[in-house]
């Protein structure tokens, strides 16, 4: 994973029936995994999610939180933030939030304390348009705050690699050192701290 920056999730509750009885608009026809779209084409998505989910909620734990909980709990705690958002959304615009009855997570486990009855989807984002929406939203947010990163700490090319340990990251970071959107439990990251000492 990125030895810098953020991590964060997404959850989007998209109309119940989506692609079985109610076919998908013409323009999210190309709605997949985000990481086998470009960066192009994930941007374009993004506005017709939107406008066709029923909520959109965003969690977000820094590289801070990422250290004191470890990756595996920050993500949860994204996790749940998200899901607790986009009900939330749901409520606003007049729709109950007992509507969500099944919360759709990618991956092998669930999340605890989350609060709704979940299933577990190995490779959910290219199984479930909900989890395939939700990763694009995730993916574009988290690459938006790497580019604001890249402006406020110049040199890094954070808007580039977007914190994954690059050759560009790693020569940057022997020459400019450690910042706060680093994740100083990554090993990479903690030997370079101890070699500063």
């Amino acid at each position: 994973g990125p030895w810098a920056g953020p991590v964060v999730a997404a959850a989007v509750i998209l109309p119940p029936a989506l692609g079985v009885s109610i076919p998908l608009p013409p323009d999210l026809n190309s709605l997949n995994d985000s990481k086998r779209l470009t960066e192009r084409k994930r941007h374009e998505l993004v506005m017709p999610i939107c406008r066709l989910a029923l909520g959109v909620g965003v969690g977000i734990q820094n590289a801070h939180h990422i250290d004191k909980l470890g990756i595996a709990r920050a993500n949860e705690e994204a996790m749940r933030i998200a899901c607790h958002k986009a009900c939330r959304a749901l409520k606003r615009c007049g729709r109950a939030a007992h509507m969500v009855r099944l919360a759709l997570i990618d991956g092998k486990y669930t999340v605890p304390r989350l609060g709704l009855d979940q299933q577990a989807l190995i490779k959910g984002d290219q199984r479930s348009f909900h989890i395939a929406a939700a990763s694009i939203i995730a993916k574009v947010t988290r690459d938006k705050i790497m580019v604001f990163a890249d402006r406020k700490y110049p040199g890094y090319g954070f808007a580039k690699h977007k914190g994954y340990g690059t050759r560009v990251h790693q020569n940057a970071l022997q020459t400019l050192g450690v910042t706060p959107l680093h994740r100083q439990s990554y090993r990479p990251i903690r030997e370079l701290l101890l070699q500063q000492e």
